[in-house]
């Protein structure tokens, strides 16, 4: 359980109880996130979650308790729900915009041996896992529907030449997904040489340590001075947004994806936007939709999520989980498993 930011506490709770329309689901993976991070070092969006409470929000599990009038989920099926559910009245949701949604419900809860998926959550998004889908593979559905998302709103096309910074499960979820979709060159940018190692084994195409090279004339080399088409920022820090500016092509498109501490701000060249009409745009969370083509293209292997799982650990060691996360990037996604 969290009690505040930066205290981590595993303890005994009570097993939620399920009313009308709602189900009750033993966890049986939940994955860490660089949300969950945030989450645990300085908080996040009040309205998203408030603190103290249960937090983690990837995860996949069985059915225990089905609550009165509903005749799916049925007990025993194997699901994962996405975090959040939107309201489908508002009017961003009216405008298509379910990721933006002025009432969206969210779902935090799943470091804990049960959690309990909302009523309209289980109408909304809530998704069956086929049976050959490990629970860990399942709770990667989440990031992966949020990379759907990013990807589908920069537009990227086959052919395209893409650069991502941050060689994170992000980065890497990107890279996965615009391989798929055909980007002719592929060019990942980290510190870290494991990530970088990692990225390598998953076929990109060129792979740039930014402690060891220049970032900017390197990406240049390899687009023939052009720089890239799309890029996309994947670690959500000022430095590497306003550096995501510096390596697209005149006419591209720039995806800050990655979430930057709160009132912060970037600089951007109006001569950039202007004279080389270079589209800057950024993309949060996911729709309902997006869930279930995530969960889709892992089911069908056309995206492998298995090799980002780089360490499994049980729930009491929780604490064990986040001081890994917070002190070696090399590690991609830990399952905790209740």
């Amino acid at each position: 359980m969290l009690y505040g930011i930066g205290d981590l506490r595993v303890e005994d709770v009570e097993v939620p109880e399920v009313d009308a329309g709602e189900v009750l689901v033993r966890v049986k993976a939940a994955t860490t996130c660089g949300t969950d991070l945030k989450i645990l070092q300085r908080g996040y969006v009040e309205k998203v979650i408030k603190l103290p409470t249960i937090f983690g929000h990837e995860w996949a599990g069985d059915v225990v308790e089905v609550g009165e009038g509903l005749d799916w989920p049925r007990k025993g099926m194997r699901v994962r729900a996405g975090n959040s559910a939107p309201c489908l009245r508002c009017i961003m949701c009216r405008r298509g915009r379910y990721n933006l949604c002025e009432n969206m419900i969210w779902l935090w809860g799943a470091y804990a041996e049960y959690i309990k998926v909302p009523a309209h959550m289980v109408l909304v998004n809530t998704q069956e896992v086929p049976q050959h889908v490990s629970y860990e593979e399942a709770a990667v559905a989440e990031p992966l529907a949020c990379v759907l998302h990013g990807v589908e709103e920069a537009g990227v096309k086959l052919g395209d030449t893409v650069t991502i910074i941050g060689a994170g499960p992000i980065g890497l979820l990107h890279l996965l997904t615009v391989k798929k979709i055909g980007a002719e060159k592929t060019i990942i940018i980290d510190l870290v040489e494991e990530r970088l190692s990692l990225a390598k084994r998953l076929g990109v195409d060129e792979a740039i340590n930014a402690g060891k090279e220049d970032v900017v004339e390197r990406v240049r080399q390899l687009t023939g001075g052009y720089g890239a088409d799309v890029v996309i920022e994947a670690i959500g820090l000022p430095a590497t947004w306003e550096q995501a500016l510096n390596l697209v092509r005149k006419g591209g498109a720039v995806l800050e994806f990655g979430g930057c501490p709160p009132e912060t701000e970037i600089k951007v060249d109006t001569e950039l936007l202007h004279y080389g009409e270079v589209t800057v745009l950024g993309a949060f969370h996911a729709t309902p939709l997006h869930f279930k083509k995530a969960l889709n293209l892992i089911a069908s292997r056309t995206i492998d999520v298995r090799p980002l799982i780089t360490r499994k650990l049980r729930l009491k060691d929780i604490k064990e989980a986040f001081e890994i996360l917070s002190t070696s990037k090399s590690e991609i996604k830990i399952a905790i498993n209740p």
